[in-house]
């Protein structure tokens, strides 16, 4: 079977995206501790990685980012309000190209030939979740290990999204929902760093959303 890192943050994204792809790769899971506020995500991450079987599972603290991005995001920085809806304040700089870069060292490493990332069509605003950035990113990471590849000891690899399989948030919800049942609950989507789902930030919006319209009873318990 061939092999797969998967950028695994243990929201339902990353969650669903694995249930999506189980059947067909033999999974890597890749987690990053970037200085988020929101990191009851990695403790999800590490029970879906034994759920879901992930061959191996890494978590890997990159912390220092928390100091380079300062006050830039809403989502590293102590300084700035999370909000209830899309802001360009929670657009982590090229958040995305940091994990991919590290996850595709390690694709190449294992001879990966995939590694993927949950963004999906609902992640627009995002420039670093859109299929153009992704494909860009591919051809710039096969340059890098060029001779390698021609020599056959490295593989070409795909970046791979559901967004550039046009699949949107309520799709992943649907494929997710079929491997994992009512676990599917426990994926952690919260911006904050509480017990529970705060319920009013972006994500969580989203996350109530995407449920509505998957025609999914949510169950995720939520402060508000």
């Amino acid at each position: 079977m061939k092999k797969a890192i998967i950028v695994f943050s243990g929201g339902i994204d990353s969650v669903c995206a694995v249930s999506f792809l189980k059947s067909k790769y033999e999974l890597y899971g890749i987690t990053f501790s970037y200085g988020q506020k929101a990191d009851m995500e990695i403790a999800a991450a590490k029970y879906f990685a034994k759920k879901l079987g992930l061959k191996q599972h890494k978590v890997i603290d990159i912390s220092f980012m928390k100091d380079l991005y300062g006050n830039s995001n809403a989502l590293t920085s102590t300084n700035r309000k999370i909000p209830s809806k899309f802001e360009y304040s929670i657009v982590v700089p090229i958040r995305n190209a940091v994990f991919l870069s590290i996850a595709s060292a390690w694709a190449f490493t294992l001879n990966a030939s995939l590694v993927v990332y949950g963004a999906h069509t609902g992640d627009r605003n995002y420039p670093d979740c859109r299929p153009t950035f992704a494909k860009k990113l591919e051809s710039a990471f096969n340059q890098g290990e060029i001779d390698g590849i021609n020599t056959k000891l490295r593989k070409n690899i795909q970046i791979w999204s559901p967004y550039r399989e046009g699949l949107s948030k309520k799709d992943l919800l649907k494929a997710g929902m079929k491997v994992l049942g009512n676990s599917i609950f426990k994926t952690w989507s919260c911006y904050s760093n509480k017990k529970y789902h705060c319920g009013i930030c972006e994500s969580c919006n989203n996350r109530k959303i995407a449920f509505e319209k998957a025609k999914i009873i949510d169950k995720t318990k939520y402060l508000k």
